[in-house]
């Protein structure tokens, strides 16, 4: 069964923090971000292979926000558009500060359980799934 979770984030709200809040408040085991449409004043991501994070402040259009949340976990990627279209994504950080609004709905999977277990082929730790017993 999925559970739609949805809620309106305002202005000066921390996306990543909300959305850590969500999936404690409503017990998600296994989720994942259906839609999330809004605007940032200030990103912070960390790009693909990079050890640093990129923070900006400027406005910023949502374009896509795509998740896997574990309860100890939430794997999100964001990518977003400046002003002239431009679009720039990566690993979602804590600092992607709501601008106005951000239109947000989580789904969560009550029949699976996700968490996230070292992958020594990766070297990551890298999503698990389990079924719940019906």
């Amino acid at each position: 069964m999925i559970t739609p979770i949805a809620t309106r984030l305002t202005r000066g709200q921390d996306l990543k923090l909300e959305l850590q809040k969500l999936v404690t408040k409503h017990k998600v085991a296994a989720g994942s971000i259906a839609s999330c449409v809004g605007c940032v004043s200030q990103i912070n991501i960390r790009l693909a292979n990079a050890n640093y994070t990129k923070l900006i402040q400027a406005p910023f259009e949502i374009v896509s926000v795509m998740a896997t949340l574990t309860p100890n976990h939430q794997h999100v990627h964001i990518s977003v558009a400046d002003q002239n279209g431009d679009v720039i994504g990566g690993h979602l950080l804590e600092g992607t500060i709501i601008a106005t609004t951000a239109e947000l709905i989580l789904h969560r999977y009550d029949t699976l359980t996700f968490s996230r277990e070292h992958d020594d082929s990766t070297g990551y730790t890298e999503l698990t799934i389990s079924e719940n017993p019906q």
